[in-house]
């Protein structure tokens, strides 16, 4: 059976702040998501949450960039927008850019990452939601899930993994994509996706000898970037991505090991910091101090003829309890630095923050340096 399964995100409302998702909104998604699967839109969904993001996992038939599906997924979102405006939450509505929807949600504030594939004998995916950060988020953990050995043992012993993967990567500011086989190309690869801020992982799909397709990518990551949409900073991305997992591909303790290691990342409190990223179950995943740590779920499913089984909150267990006390411990560290360099982001970054209307107070003061000392006094 081929099968698309659809991961689309939005902040509509936060509860208290940026913290959480208010229940109504998770309720009012649950029943838009129904009504979608009683008119044969959707074979069958889950509504999550991570932080204050509203979390759609859809499963279909119809392939990636479906109308139908799309604006099911909008429509859900306008619906769960009216409740938060109702209950007076925070920024309610701030990640819809549009005012309409337009035939494919990309481009209109949501994050959204979708995979088709031909469902094999076990269909097993990981499904990573991240709060308060950017896609480039993804790049560590997507690398060293697909060519890292020291990581994924599977690329070395495995025979259907010896020839790697190829990934996808995008840069995001100039509209641009290009294609690089792992191993051969390592380091032209980690040359791109090292600056995470511009680069980011888009797909990976695998290589000849596999025996996954070549043509059937096995991991898709949501790489909307907020502030190039609506031009300011209106929050952060908070990405999603979709990973498959074992026969021939990473198996699943593989995928999850990246995040027991709690890599900086860009965001945190008004999406102007770096610190720690922490796995967390759902349970935990609202975000408090300093609007972090930065949060990253897993929930795993089996697919089954298009059906969800599950989730099952993998990174809520206790094997990354390590990981969440070092991410505290950095972020002490993190935090100490105040507003100063490398806790706050470089000036560049900071470009789509509200920064910019600071400095615009303050410009017109500027005085050329030679200037000054030619006036000084003999």
């Amino acid at each position: 059976m081929r099968t698309t399964l659809t991961v689309i995100k939005a902040d509509v409302g936060g509860y208290t702040c940026h913290g959480d998702v208010h229940p109504k909104l998770i309720e009012s998604a649950q029943k838009s998501l129904e009504a979608g699967k009683k008119k044969g839109i959707l074979l069958d969904y889950f509504v999550g949450k991570v932080g204050d993001d509203l979390q759609l996992v859809m499963t279909h038939d119809k392939g990636v960039d479906c109308r139908e599906v799309h604006e099911l997924a909008w429509d859900t979102f306008v619906s769960a927008t009216a409740i938060a405006k109702e209950l007076k939450l925070y920024g309610a509505g701030q990640d819809l850019l549009a005012d309409a929807f337009s035939g494919n949600i990309k481009g209109m504030g949501p994050g959204c990452a979708e995979l088709e594939f031909e469902e094999r004998k076990s269909e097993p995916v990981v499904i990573f939601m991240m709060d308060k950060t950017d896609p480039g988020a993804f790049n560590l953990p997507i690398y060293k899930m697909f060519a890292d050995p020291f990581n994924t043992v599977g690329l070395i012993i495995d025979p259907n993994m010896i020839n790697g993967f190829k990934f996808e990567v995008w840069d995001i500011y100039e509209n641009k994509r290009v294609m690089l086989n792992s191993p051969e190309e390592l380091y032209a690869l980690l040359a791109l996706i090292g600056t995470k801020s511009k680069y980011v992982v888009k797909r990976v799909y695998p290589r000849e000898g596999n025996k996954v397709p070549e043509s059937e990518a096995v991991a898709a990551v949501s790489t909307d970037k907020l502030h190039l949409i609506a031009g300011e900073y209106v929050g952060k991305d908070d990405p999603v991505a979709i990973v498959r997992c074992q026969s021939g591909l990473p198996a699943q303790g593989e995928v999850l090991e990246p995040f027991s290691f709690p890599h900086l990342v860009a965001g945190w409190m008004r999406g102007s910091h770096n610190g720690p990223i922490m796995p967390v179950g759902t349970k935990d995943s609202m975000t408090t101090r300093f609007d972090g740590p930065t949060r990253v779920i897993g929930l795993g499913f089996q697919i089954a003829n298009g059906k969800l089984v599950g989730p099952v909150d993998l990174l809520g267990d206790i094997a990354f309890n390590n990981a969440r006390q070092q991410a505290l411990d950095i972020a002490d560290y993190m935090r100490r630095h105040g507003p100063f360099e490398p806790h706050r982001l470089s000036e560049h970054e900071m470009e789509y923050t509200s920064m910019p209307k600071v400095m615009d107070k303050i410009r017109s003061r500027f005085i050329k340096i030679e200037k000054v000392e030619k006036e000084k006094p003999s």
